[in-house]
């Protein structure tokens, strides 16, 4: 893992997070019968969206595909911003930057494929998952332990809170704002 300065940490603002390998572990399934997709969505990684979003940043998704589990987790979490079906990913954050009032270096992005290194580039701090290709690394400040769709996004948001200085109020009404990593 890189080290990434204090001063990163603390400009970021919104997390803009992929959907396919990094909220789910990139399978995509299809029942017969149904032609709605199947995913599977962490727990915790939804428990660490809310925490983000309780202290106080933006969190959404940018994604290059377009699905009704997509909407039915975005909903359900009660995101910030959903930009899905944008195959151009780089030109989508420059539209969710404008839409949201953000620049990119208030940004943190987490991407896992090789449609998210543009992007990556340009966000204030960018993560790829412990399972994304090595190459990935070119354009990531870190890499998680955890694989895309395992805790890596919840492990992201802990390091987020912890070094914003949000953690302990956070964390206050689990008994954990003592907790350091």
């Amino acid at each position: 893992m890189k080290n990434v300065a204090p001063e990163r940490w603390q400009k970021i603002k919104a997390v803009v997070l992929d959907i396919d390998g990094i909220l789910t572990d990139g399978r995509i399934g299809y029942g017969t019968g149904s032609p709605e997709e199947i995913k599977f969505f962490h727990v915790r990684d939804g428990h660490g969206i809310k925490l983000a979003m309780r202290a106080g940043f933006a969190v959404g998704v940018l994604s290059g595909r377009k699905s009704a589990a997509n909407c039915r987790r975005a909903e359900e979490l009660g995101l910030s911003f959903v930009y899905e079906g944008k195959k151009d990913k780089q030109s989508a954050f420059a539209e969710l930057l404008a839409e949201q009032n953000l620049c990119a270096d208030e940004v943190l992005y987490m991407g896992d494929d090789t449609v998210d290194l543009q992007v990556m580039r340009q966000a204030g701090i960018a993560v790829t998952v412990a399972d994304a290709p090595c190459y990935m690394d070119v354009a990531a400040d870190f890499r998680t332990q955890h694989n895309g769709g395992q805790g890596a996004v919840r492990e992201v948001i802990d390091q987020l809170l912890m070094q914003s200085g949000k953690w302990q109020v956070v964390m206050a009404r689990y008994g954990l704002e003592d907790y350091k990593f």
